[in-house]
């Protein structure tokens, strides 16, 4: 299948699901797009065992999709573009320790608190499952998604405080998890190199600091160019050859794709072009519909996902212990930084931040990423189930968590005297 059918046959279906869950499911956006994209799945798949040649043509067009390199290298730029372009940076000035600590400390606490107990289980139960590839495994689970963060906060009651810290965190936190991801997996690849302290600081420095310098570099000079003109078609232009040249300038420079697009993201969406605000009004406008047409696309092709995933059934106990296990690993990983920065731990606060921390595309991407072995096929299945639980299981919940707590916070006020 060449380029061309690809692109309009992902069209054709996301728009199709868009339609069914506007008209007759009616969930939240992103969480009723995966729902019925897994369902539309499971028929396939369930077809499948009875036609073969169906089946084969399915899984064809299915591994025609390099979901892994469509996200990483092409729409996560635009993705977490949009959302640092809609993020208010005074607000996350304020929230800037609590941020910064959860996207770094908390992704490795996650990642190691994740695959200590992942490997006790699987040693427990028989499962073969390396150390080494338990915290790979925690590195790609542990950050949470921007994209499924943002979908499901819009539609939230969380509070402005706590909505701004989830965020935060997610906007940042993915290039923490892709820095862990890649030395573990070098390390694999390399056991007999020397990974030192040097090394790892200078992969660090390179990737961090060469993202940001980008999407600054690229931020103000995009920013220029804008505000010197006042034509929609040429900004609209401007801002999407933008973002595909951070995406193209991060990959030449092995630098971090999502610090570069969500610090030219910052400053264009923090700063006027003109007085009137007409441009900054329409920039804005049309970046949140490419955002939430790309959101759509994105959990079709996870939904979808699952056609070439027939190994599924063959790893649900290890899926099942991986979803217990990054609930934990979130609610220790929120907890103890918390605890660290405000002396005493709002168990409420806890508790939302914990399950308000999604996973979605990228860590899907990164597993299908990984070379083949045989641990590849567990930690991808193990990876789906978390994913599908975090999106339609917390995504549905999160607001009744929230109404609950409030509820009981609200008795237990009422109660003293």
């Amino acid at each position: 299948m060449d380029l061309l059918q690809l692109i309009t046959l992902l069209l054709v279906i996301s728009a199709g699901v868009s339609y069914l869950n506007q008209r007759f499911v009616k969930l939240p956006g992103t969480i009723g797009v995966v729902a019925i994209s897994v369902a539309v799945s499971i028929v396939i798949v369930v077809i499948g065992k009875t036609n073969n040649e169906l089946s084969d043509k399915i899984r064809d067009v299915s591994a025609s999709m390099d979901f892994s390199r469509i996200l990483l290298d092409v729409m996560l730029g635009f993705l977490l573009f949009a959302s640092a372009l809609h993020f208010d940076y005074q607000k996350l000035r304020k929230q800037q320790w609590p941020v910064f600590v959860l996207s770094t400390l908390g992704v490795f606490m996650s990642t190691t608190i994740f695959g200590l107990l992942l490997y006790y289980l699987c040693s427990l139960f028989g499962i073969e499952l390396p150390l080494v590839y338990c915290f790979i495994f925690g590195a790609l689970i542990s950050p949470t998604d921007p994209i499924a963060v943002g979908a499901i906060l819009k539609h939230s009651k969380i509070s402005e405080k706590l909505s701004t810290v989830i965020a935060g965190e997610s906007l940042f936190n993915d290039a923490v998890g892709l820095l862990l991801f890649v030395l573990l997996l070098e390390f694999v690849q390399q056991p007999e190199a020397m990974i030192s302290i040097g090394t790892v600081g200078s992969l660090l420095l390179h990737e961090i600091l060469g993202g940001i310098a980008i999407g600054l570099v690229a931020g103000y000079t995009g920013y220029r160019l804008i505000k010197s003109i006042k034509d929609f078609q040429t900004i609209l232009l401007l801002s999407v050859a933008l973002v595909l040249g951070i995406s193209f300038l991060a990959n030449y420079f092995h630098a971090s794709i999502p610090l570069a697009a969500v610090s030219a993201g910052l400053i264009i969406g923090n700063n006027s072009f003109h007085t009137d605000k007409v441009s900054d009004d329409f920039l804005l406008k049309m970046w949140k519909m490419i955002d939430e047409v790309l959101n759509t696309i994105l959990f079709v092709m996870i939904g979808l996902q699952l056609v070439a995933m027939p190994f599924l059934e063959e790893y649900w106990l290890l899926g099942l212990f991986s979803i217990v296990i990054i609930l934990i690993a979130r609610t220790v990983s929120v907890s103890l930084p918390a605890l660290f920065l405000l002396g005493k731990l709002n168990v409420n606060n806890v508790l939302i931040l914990a399950w308000a921390g999604l996973r979605g595309g990228i860590s899907i991407a990164m597993a299908l990423s990984l070379p083949d072995s045989q641990y590849k096929e567990g930690i991808l299945s193990g990876c789906y189930f978390i994913v599908m639980f975090s999106t339609i299981g917390q995504g549905l919940s999160i607001n009744t968590l929230i109404a609950a707590l409030d509820r009981k916070g609200l008795k237990r006020q009422a109660k003293r005297p």
